[in-house]
């Protein structure tokens, strides 16, 4: 014969009841055939209790998990460091012969990593969103002979110190009859995006810009040479270190004996992270101090001279 079912409702009190259609969330006894005895039941408080307990059991598991994966978290951050660079800015970062990104500031960097045991990691940034790629976390910092410019530190980036005095210097080629910047008059100037040659054109050199036939940008120091061999512009407005560089590997070009903007390079940091420029200025310190700093600048003679940490 079939077994009969049934539910029974535990009360506090330990009394069992039959409730069909029992709306309460109460504990649900199954029971079949024999109905249990009353000192068999288990009393709610009871069972709130051992409820109570497990709870308290798994709130501790879980908050011993959470600590502890903090804890594995903080030891394993900043054993790796992202830096982004401008891929084409020599003497400072570019792709080597070898393939491998080189360069005055990524070989400091590459120090810096050895000194603190970090891995690193070389990200070539489109230097006019330099910033924005910053704060989405795809680098830790730009350090790539980057100018410092007060609306970053208005704006709230952490920035290192001075590193390296620079001017902006005008390119042209050897015969075009071009020696002084009044001579631009009327003519085309490149210059790169997001420099600070092009925020100088707008700002504190904007009535000489404005002598200017035009002024054209492209995104690349680079590309900006390429426009004046083909002569498609007549000037490219640009760092000199960069121009001295440049121009030492190509033939038919001089740079106009005119300085044009007085400014200094730093390494840029997202707000908050003043420790991990703190880690890194104090690397480089101690690079300077054991003679590692000057074994790198001894590479690039033409921007020793101005590095400031060495003059």
């Amino acid at each position: 014969m079939r077994e009969k079912k049934r539910f029974i409702i535990i009360s506090e009190f330990g009394y069992a009841f039959t409730y069909r259609k029992a709306r309460t969330k109460l504990i649900l006894l199954y029971e079949r055939d024999s109905q249990r005895k009353k000192e068999d039941l288990i009393p709610m408080k009871k069972v709130f209790a051992i409820f109570a307990a497990a709870l308290m059991l798994f709130s501790l598991a879980a908050c011993s998990s959470t600590g502890s994966q903090k804890n594995d978290a903080k030891e394993a951050e900043k054993t790796s460091f992202i830096m982004g660079i401008d891929p084409e800015y020599p003497p400072f970062s570019y792709l080597g012969d070898d393939g491998n990104y080189t360069g005055f500031d990524v070989e400091v960097c590459q120090a810096v990593c050895d000194y603190l045991g970090w891995e690193l990691t070389i990200f070539g940034v489109n230097w006019d969103e330099k910033l924005v790629q910053l704060d989405s976390l795809e680098c830790d910092c730009v350090w790539s002979g980057m100018t410092i410019l007060d609306s970053m530190k208005d704006a709230g980036y952490v920035i290192s110190a001075p590193y390296y005095d620079n001017t902006q210097v005008l390119v042209v080629k050897e015969d075009s009859g071009i020696n002084s910047s009044s001579d631009l008059a009327g003519k085309l100037v490149a210059v790169q995006l997001g420099t600070s040659g092009e925020a100088l054109l707008g700002d504190d050199l904007a009535d000489l810009a404005a002598t200017f036939g035009d002024v054209i940008t492209c995104d690349s120091f680079l590309k900006c040479f390429t426009e004046l061999s083909g002569n498609s512009v007549d000037a490219v407005f640009v760092d000199m270190p960069v121009a001295t560089s440049y121009c030492a590997e190509h033939d038919g070009l001089k740079i106009i004996d005119e300085q044009l903007g007085a400014e200094q390079y730093g390494i840029a940091f997202r707000s908050g992270d003043a420790d991990l420029c703190a880690k890194v200025e104090g690397a480089i310190a101690a690079l300077v101090k054991d003679g590692t700093y000057k074994k790198i600048a001894d590479k690039y003679p033409d921007i020793v001279n101005n590095l400031l940490f060495l003059n």
